[in-house]
């Protein structure tokens, strides 16, 4: 890739995890019942009572530098039960107001770190979803996410028995330097241990998150770290570009200077080296960030085209709706989105009051439902189609504007109202999105709302 590509795109962008992005919200005191009437529109509309869950669970031990999730440093573990009675709850109060008896088609714990909580814990906590909401284990994926410090032998036991076959590991990288500038120490032969043990036991999808761009991080590092996950080869791995925007995040993403971060053509190599040794070593890339061995479950959907990405990442189940349950949680209606409560506490005196502790949202009109899906099928299968309704003929003739660039560049093709992806455009899927997106065009400010794009 050439360098002034490179750096002509490496703007500051969404990642588009939802669209609209997050900054551009419009319902700042999003109401419960207004949240609900877009729950009541999606069950009116799908006519499917699956659901997606997902559940925050925000504690750690330890502040990582790196980390951009909302999230609450303690050694106390006392906190952990009255949070789990808390997101009990929550689902009750959730399940009291749906229009329909839920069939949880998924489930994932994230964090934070789900294995600062106790075994017994975690497990109190999906039981108790579990008990009076019908599942079907053959048609159900359970998935949580553990840091190979503190995940024991009791953690992949407990959860492997009641179901629960993936598991993803936050790796990072492995150089001793990397890890001291961002906080999060852990060797090789512990990630071993907790992966290897995780095998054996029999999961059967286990995936490891990379990062590059990392402070002090070099080209040596990158290929160390790909060469030692490759030992170990994952189902799934992860490869993220670091997010840098302590501006949102506070102190902790000041743990270094903006010097010790590798920029630019530096930081794209890291990318393009690690991709290539992931794909000689048999992954395919998926979507966008991710790779996975032809087996697993992810590269069937995408190449089936039935990829579907939501708040969790990518995911094989399609549901149209997705509950997140715990501080900061977003749920998605498809027709709106909700944040929970971002403090602890706040959280927990609203569900203290009976109420479900969504905070702002934003409710999506015909237009931007139209964009979601374009944004949504290039995210997931590296090509969409136009809306043909005439109503959008404007907007569709502005987007074909917008992309002129990226196709002069050859990192996208349109031929009448399909729009494709390139191969070598691959890695520039958000700056593509770009172009789609109405939000941007009135606000051209970007440097403080988003990281780079590249």
């Amino acid at each position: 890739m050439q360098q002034d590509i490179i750096e002509k795109y490496n703007v500051p962008g969404p990642r588009y995890t939802s669209y609209p992005t997050v900054p551009f919200w419009k319902n700042e005191n999003l109401s419960v019942t207004q949240w609900l009437s877009t729950v009541n529109k999606n069950y009116d509309h799908f006519q499917s009572n699956e659901v997606s869950l997902y559940i925050h669970l925000p504690f750690c031990e330890s502040l990582c530098t790196f980390c951009g999730c909302h999230k609450r440093i303690t050694k106390n573990h006392g906190v952990e039960k009255p949070y789990i009675d808390a997101v009990i709850e929550e689902w009750k109060l959730y399940k009291s107001k749906l229009p329909f008896q839920p069939k949880i088609k998924e489930l994932h714990l994230g964090g934070g770190t789900p294995t600062f909580f106790a075994p017994e814990e975690l497990i109190r906590l999906v039981q108790c979803l579990f008990e009076t909401t019908h599942v079907d284990p053959a048609a159900c994926e359970l998935s949580f996410e553990a840091h190979p410090n503190n995940t024991t032998e009791r953690h992949l036991l407990s959860l492997y028995d009641f179901g629960f076959r993936r598991l993803s590991l936050g790796i990072q990288d492995y150089s001793p330097i990397v890890q001291q500038a961002i906080h999060r120490i852990q060797s090789v032969e512990q990630v071993t241990k907790v992966h290897t043990l995780a095998r054996k036991i029999g999961y059967t999808s286990i995936s490891h998150d990379l990062v590059f761009g990392l402070p002090k991080q070099q080209l040596s590092d990158m290929l160390d770290t790909v060469a030692k996950t490759l030992a170990l080869r994952p189902d799934r791995i992860s490869l993220y570009s670091y997010a840098h925007v302590p501006w949102i995040k506070g102190n902790g993403q000041r743990g270094y200077d903006e010097s010790d971060l590798p920029q630019n053509e530096e930081k794209r190599k890291l990318y393009t080296t690690a991709k290539q040794a992931l794909e000689a070593a048999g992954y395919s890339e998926i979507g966008m960030d991710h790779f996975a061995l032809d087996h697993d479950d992810l590269a069937r959907a995408f190449r089936a085209k039935n990829l579907h990405r939501n708040f969790m990442g990518y995911t094989t189940q399609s549901t149209s709706f997705l509950i997140g349950l715990g501080m900061s949680a977003i749920s998605d209606s498809w027709f709106g989105f909700a944040q929970n409560d971002k403090s602890v506490e706040g959280y927990l005196e609203r569900i203290e009051k009976g109420e479900i502790p969504v905070f702002r949202g934003h409710i999506l009109s015909e237009k931007e439902l139209v964009i979601r899906q374009n944004i949504l099928d290039l995210m997931c299968h590296f090509e969409t189609t136009l809306h043909p309704d005439p109503r959008y003929q404007a907007m569709n003739d502005q987007i074909k504007i917008d992309l002129q660039d990226l196709i002069a560049d050859k990192l996208v093709c349109v031929e009448k109202d399909t729009v494709c992806v390139t191969e070598i455009g691959i890695p520039f899927v958000r700056n593509i999105c770009m172009a789609f997106d109405q939000d941007l065009v009135k606000n051209v400010k970007l440097e403080q709302k988003f990281s780079q794009t590249i």
